[in-house]
């Protein structure tokens, strides 16, 4: 094969599998198209070209849903770090020379995550990196992993109860969990309480599809309890204010106290698992060098020195 044809070919190649990838994430060809550029023809084109050249069908076509074949799932794995590493080839040359002095980095959190977890991570990495641009999502729960999946963001830094198959959780920072009242509350002058007494007031919670709401329903229901809710609010921040105003208690984690709240606080740590923070990742998510960067600066900030290896 003549020099021509075999780049000709490989470059042939290369856009064949970006748009494969692409469909994938996109999770249809409509939407890879406009991320591509191109017209939707163009794109089945040239799945339908990798599918002749290797052999395979990498998806079961059974209407508008696209599901990988396990041919097009093995495929997906040893192509997508492929892509990536050549759109990235820019950034991962300037970075193994220590010039990691642009590019992008996009991180999801929630908000307490952002106002107690990240501030002096997020200061080291700006101060370190000032001409990376660095956007910070405030999505939680369900929308960040929507938003990690759909390769929106590069990582999340938050709290996991449940892992999915397609994620990984490497934990940073753990913290207690602690019921807090009023000053004035009949509560508040206790050492210790029990479920019981917690039960017969009113609780004030982050929305339920958040990790807190499941968390104090699972312990209430191992102890054949029940409790009510009174409040759900958004952001500890808010839900601390609710309370030293006197509309009911909560059930918070340690970090975000400051001691200058007009709060009672009382340790739960005996009825309530400790609450960790940590990265959020998708297996086989290619990580660039800024977030690589962003990882060790978190990891420095809390002197975590076990973390599982970050993907490359």
């Amino acid at each position: 094969m003549s020099t021509d044809k075999q780049s000709y070919y490989k470059n042939n190649r290369l856009k064949q599998l970006r748009a494969f990838c692409e469909v994938v994430r996109s999770g249809n060809i409509t939407l890879a198209a406009e991320k591509l550029f191109l017209s939707q023809p163009s794109v089945t084109l040239q799945i339908q070209a990798m599918e002749r050249e290797l052999g395979v069908t990498v998806f079961e076509r059974r209407g508008p849903a696209l599901k990988l074949t396990p041919d097009g799932e093995t495929i997906y794995a040893l192509s997508k770090p492929l892509v990536e590493g050549i759109d990235h080839l820019q950034e991962n040359f300037a970075a193994q020379k220590g010039m990691l002095d642009s590019g992008e980095l996009n991180i999801g959190a929630g908000e307490s995550t952002i106002l107690y977890i990240l501030p002096e991570a997020v200061r080291r990495f700006v101060t370190a990196h000032p001409h990376i641009q660095l956007k910070i999502h405030n999505e939680t729960g369900r929308d960040g992993l929507k938003m990690l999946r759909e390769d929106e963001i590069d990582l999340v830094v938050g709290s996991m109860l449940d892992v999915p198959d397609d994620i990984t959780y490497q934990k940073v920072v753990t913290f207690d969990p602690v019921l807090i009242t009023p000053l004035g509350h009949p509560l508040a002058q206790h050492q210790h309480v029990t479920l019981e007494e917690i039960s017969q007031y009113g609780l004030i919670l982050p929305p339920r599809h958040l990790s807190t709401w499941r968390m104090v329903k699972y312990v209430f229901q191992q102890h054949n309890l029940t409790f009510t809710v009174t409040l759900e609010a958004g952001g500890w921040e808010v839900i601390k204010k609710y309370v030293e105003l006197g509309m009911g208690i909560s059930i918070v984690t340690a970090i975000c106290l400051t001691g200058s709240e007009k709060l009672a606080r009382i340790p739960l740590k005996q009825h309530f698992p400790q609450r960790s923070y940590g990265l959020v990742l998708r297996k086989g998510r290619f990580l660039s060098p800024q977030a690589k960067r962003f990882v060790e600066i978190l990891r420095e900030v809390y002197q975590v020195s076990d973390l599982d290896t970050v993907p490359a």
